[in-house]
């Protein structure tokens, strides 16, 4: 599938460019489904008003707020009570997934136990990450981003790129997240490494990378 990797959504035009390209089409002809469980999982955000903002299209940066066609809502925690027939064609047929940030092991957790991990590179959507939706895609998150602690411990995740992300770079809301910071975590990592801020994403299509940026951006190498 394809991915769209966002630090915070679709925030500038080269970002909708982007999305819209990778679509093929208008986002006005597009269906999507949002995934907000990575929220419930942050201590930040959780279950309550920010989900709701986020499946209801008022989130802060724009992903389900876009002209879609349709939106509709893939809960991962839902899908383990319900038959495969009931979701797996939903997802087969839709043009877009939207999947939020909050908690990256969290929501990497429920990807693997909803059964949406094994899926994913089958799927012919394109795959829209912001923040922790899109750290999920990596080897690992590194120590750095560890909050939900998963049952079997560590910080790996899918591993479907190969290289992690530092995202929401030098972010005025959040005084960690600096480049010296993004140096230090990098180091700890065990491949390619992007720090990107929330004017960045990352277009992956088959595995080549593409930096789409209005802002500012670093790769480091190994």
């Amino acid at each position: 599938m394809k991915l769209l990797l966002t630090s915070a959504g679709i925030n500038n035009k080269s970002i909708h460019d982007a999305l819209v390209d990778m679509l093929g089409k208008p986002i006005a002809d597009s269906n999507a489904l949002c995934i907000p469980t990575a929220m419930y999982g942050h201590p930040w955000v959780g279950p309550g008003v920010k989900a709701w903002e986020f499946i209801s299209g008022k989130e802060e940066n724009p992903m389900v707020g876009l002209d879609w066609k349709s939106v509709g809502v893939l809960e991962l925690t839902a899908l383990p009570s319900i038959g495969e027939d009931r979701w797996v064609p939903l997802i087969r047929e839709t043009d877009a997934l939207l999947v939020s940030g909050g908690d990256a092991l969290y929501l990497c957790h429920w990807m693997r136990k909803s059964g949406l991990a094994d899926l994913l590179p089958s799927l012919h959507a394109v795959y829209v990450g912001m923040s922790a939706g899109s750290m999920v895609m990596a080897p690992n998150i590194g120590d750095f981003f560890f909050g939900w602690n998963p049952p079997n411990g560590g910080d790996e995740t899918l591993g479907l790129v190969d290289f992690a992300m530092f995202p929401h770079l030098d972010h005025e809301m959040l005084p960690y997240n600096t480049m010296a910071n993004a140096e230090r975590w990098a180091a700890g990592m065990k491949g390619q490494a992007y720090a990107i801020d929330d004017q960045t994403a990352l277009k992956v299509i088959e595995g080549e990378v593409e930096v789409v940026s209005e802002g500012h951006w670093k790769l480091f190498t190994k």
